[in-house]
């Protein structure tokens, strides 16, 4: 929306019909409820038609109510605290099955992922890092789980990967204060986003650097100063998001770099290899 939703619902409440005021009323005051809810229930909680909810919709400019809804959905990831995340999730699972619901939710992500990914970003990404003179990853908050386990696998393969630490915003520009033409910087960030992970994508992307996002979608803050922007579904599992389908994209891109550098991935593997064995890393007693 061109405004803030909530903003415009209280600015033009005077002109609403009697039942578009109860649909509006309710999602002022219960958004996070709203967000996750058909139009025929939330017609049924506010006592009016689903139709007038469709409408209602419509009268704010949106192509239908399941806009409306993604909007709410938006607006519920960004502005909910980890207290009201968790109940919202609570409403939406229950108590029964948790363990099927959450697991076949996944994988809907990975399928919703996989039909909605840009490929062209996705294969660009790889080739500008197979031909980057360092590679920068950050991760802040709970991306940083991401951005440690693509550092791992990179760093097997280059031996000029940089895991960003973002402990505090000084320290962090201090790593990435040389990062400029032919650099890359992969930065992963969910909602709620790190203002951290927003900043450093803003500065390495005016340095002249190649940014990767993977990120939740378009309207993301490190979707703006982007060069190859890879979204990922993600909806709430609990008070945070489910991280499977970024995973999913880590791994994908993990595979292709590494196909794209066949002969000096294997050479640097097996010299690895060695090395574990002289230094007794692994148990191979199993």
């Amino acid at each position: 929306m061109k405004q803030n939703l909530l903003q415009q619902l209280g600015d033009r409440m005077a002109t609403f019909s009697k039942g578009q005021r109860q649909i509006a009323g309710y999602i002022l005051e219960h958004y996070d409820r709203a967000a996750y809810m058909t139009a025929s229930k939330l017609g049924g909680v506010v006592n009016v038609s689903e139709s007038t909810v469709v409408r209602f919709a419509d009268e704010l400019g949106f192509s239908g109510y399941p806009e409306l809804q993604r909007a709410l959905q938006e607006l519920a990831k960004t502005h909910l605290t980890a207290a009201q995340r968790m109940e919202v999730a609570d409403n939406l699972l229950g108590k029964d099955n948790i363990l099927e619901k959450v697991l076949l939710g996944d994988a809907e992500k990975i399928r919703h992922t996989l039909e909605s990914l840009d490929k062209e970003a996705f294969y660009a990404a790889v080739e500008r890092i197979v031909n980057a003179r360092n590679i920068y990853i950050l991760g802040s908050r709970s991306s940083a789980s991401l951005a440690g386990f693509l550092t791992f696998n990179f760093r097997m393969m280059f031996d000029n990967v940089r895991n960003v630490e973002v402990t505090s915003g000084s320290e962090m520009f201090e790593q990435i204060l040389d990062i400029g033409n032919n650099d890359v910087l992969i930065a992963i960030s969910f909602p709620r986003y790190s203002k951290r992970t927003v900043r450093a994508v803003q500065f390495a992307h005016h340095a002249g650097a190649d940014v990767v996002s993977i990120t939740d979608s378009a309207q993301s803050p490190i979707a703006a100063d982007c060069d190859q922007l890879l979204t990922a579904h993600s909806d709430m599992a609990s008070f945070v998001d489910s991280l499977v389908a970024p995973l999913s994209i880590i791994n994908a891109m993990v595979a292709a770099v590494s196909m794209a550098r066949h002969d000096a991935v294997s050479q640097r593997l097996r010299r690895l290899e060695e090395i574990w064995d002289e230094y007794d890393v692994y148990d191979k007693n199993n």
